[in-house]
């Protein structure tokens, strides 16, 4: 199997057309095994992928420093290649809870000076503020980082869950090379006005959640019991009769991915993949064994027929509650 790549945006690199996200690695989605995770990360070099994303806010700097164990184990060469995105700006307390979003612009390069050492590199490859700070100009936080390209620190600048102005307003700024936001069957609202904007504007998609956190992978059982310290135990697409409404979309999914001799994980991620090539999903896979099948999605091959198939399985809109929890969505700037 052969990896394409594609263009982050008119301004940043060119990356594999998968990329893995390396978040589940540390937090969020129940305990992670730290030996399979750095294997997966060398795996998923070694079959081509280039584009790691992480957060300094993960677990507290843990998912960096893991991401920084599986380069430095790496072959030279496998770690050339790699890209790192990194998202920062939300704080957290020692409890692991959350305080709102820091976009001063000397907080900006305080972030990035602990995120170059725990990555272990001297650069960043694409540099983004998680959420957008609402007592902070996005102006003065895209100005700030621009300051670091300049000095070599960051090569691209990102944006990460903003609204179509917001995007507008940044690459008024500086160049933006991608936005990274959720995108998959159940979550397409960046349909109406925000993929729109950055295909106008030259700026690429980094879509995250393209199995929304397991939802739709075909892997997540009816009665399965989630920790309390598990996102998903607490995200209102996965409770009570919401939850049973989004498994019957997936057993539809299911069909159609068995009329086409794939899983059900391959085929929405191929159809994220279909959307365009300016978009670039990332999987979240903490084994090889989920790396492999995510991997797989790139040999499948939609036609009309089988993207109204899908479709008519998953319509827009057809998934029950939202994807955070209502406090959550509340600071969100991407129009959702």
């Amino acid at each position: 199997m052969t990896i394409q790549t594609r263009p982050l945006g008119t301004t940043g690199p060119q990356v594999s057309a998968l990329g893995l996200g390396c978040m589940g690695m540390s937090a969020l989605y129940g305990d992670a095994d730290r030996t399979e995770s750095v294997a997966t990360v060398h795996a998923a070099l070694e079959a081509g992928v280039t584009l790691l994303d992480t957060g300094d806010f993960y677990a507290m700097g843990h998912n960096e420093m893991l991401i920084g164990e599986a380069l430095r184990t790496a072959p030279a060469a496998l770690r050339e290649q790699a890209l790192l995105s990194v998202k920062f700006g939300a704080l957290r307390d020692p409890d692991g809870g959350w305080s709102g979003v820091d976009g001063r612009p000397a907080a900006v390069k305080n972030f990035a000076a602990y995120s170059l050492q725990r990555l272990g590199v001297d650069h960043i490859d694409v540099y983004r503020l998680a959420r957008l700070d609402p007592d902070v100009p996005i102006e003065e936080t895209i100005g700030a980082i621009a300051e670091l390209v300049e000095k070599g620190y960051v090569r691209h600048i990102g944006l990460s869950e903003v609204g179509a102005d917001t995007v507008r307003r940044a690459a008024a700024t500086a160049p933006i090379a991608d936005l990274q936001i959720e995108y998959s069957l159940i979550s397409r609202g960046i349909e109406d006005r925000i993929l729109p904007t950055t295909r106008e504007l030259g700026i690429g998609v980094t879509a995250y959640g393209v199995l929304s956190r397991g939802l739709i992978s075909g892997h997540f059982g009816r009665d399965r019991q989630l920790a309390a310290h598990d996102f998903r135990a607490h995200s209102p697409r996965f409770q009570g009769e919401n939850l049973q409404h989004n498994l019957n979309l997936v057993d539809a999914l299911r069909k159609v991915a068995e009329q086409k001799g794939v899983t059900v994980a391959q085929i929405a991620i191929a159809w994220v993949l279909s959307r365009g090539e300016d978009i670039v999903p990332l999987i979240g896979a903490r084994s090889r064994q989920r790396l492999t099948e995510a991997l797989g999605a790139l040999d499948v091959t939609l036609d009309e027929g089988d993207l109204r198939a899908v479709e008519e399985a998953v319509p827009a809109d057809a998934a029950a509650g939202a994807r955070y929890p209502e406090a959550q969505m509340a600071h969100l700037d991407s129009e959702r």
